[in-house]
């Protein structure tokens, strides 16, 4: 695909990826994704999510999934809604089938975490300047918490507005 590509980090987040890749598996390696469209980027272990969904035609994120049943996208969309960090964990915690175990906000991003069909999920959004809601969603068999859990902290950390289009 034209708009994946992998690129160099010396970003702090992504020492703290790949520390936690080295303590979680000895294969994983990082994988960085970059959205044309809207410019956000976040990286991952992709031999763990090794099954890339193609992107939709609107050209808004990618998905990938991983052999054991877990999720992982990348993508933006438009705040046509005017959303805020707040107004979307609100938001989040009244949606029917969801429990909302965790949550945490700041002047332009939210982090939610909980449960729903017995999977745990996590996003992270990031509300950009340029009217753009960046977001990272992981989501995997609750069954699957120990090998995920050490994982997710450093895949939403590794969330960014890169380059693009829309970035400023």
């Amino acid at each position: 695909m034209h708009n994946l590509r992998r690129i160099g980090c010396s970003s702090r987040a992504t020492v703290l990826f790949l520390s936690a890749i080295i303590a979680t598996t000895a294969t994983a390696k990082p994988f960085t994704y970059v959205n044309a469209r809207f410019g956000q980027s976040c990286t991952f272990p992709d031999d763990i999510f090794d099954n890339a969904m193609p992107e939709p035609e609107n050209g808004d994120g990618q998905q990938w999934l991983s052999a054991d049943g877990a999720s992982l996208t990348c993508s933006g969309i438009y705040n046509v809604d005017n959303d805020t960090p707040k107004g979307f964990v609100a938001q989040a915690s009244t949606e029917p089938g969801s429990k909302v175990t965790y949550s945490k906000t700041d002047k332009n991003w939210a982090v939610i975490s909980g449960t729903r069909d017995g999977k745990i999920f996590y996003e992270r959004r990031l509300f950009g300047k340029d009217d753009v809601i960046r977001t990272v969603w992981i989501e995997y068999p609750a069954t699957l918490k120990a090998k995920y859990d050490p994982l997710i902290g450093a895949i939403a950390a590794s969330l960014h507005e890169a380059s693009g289009p829309h970035s400023k």
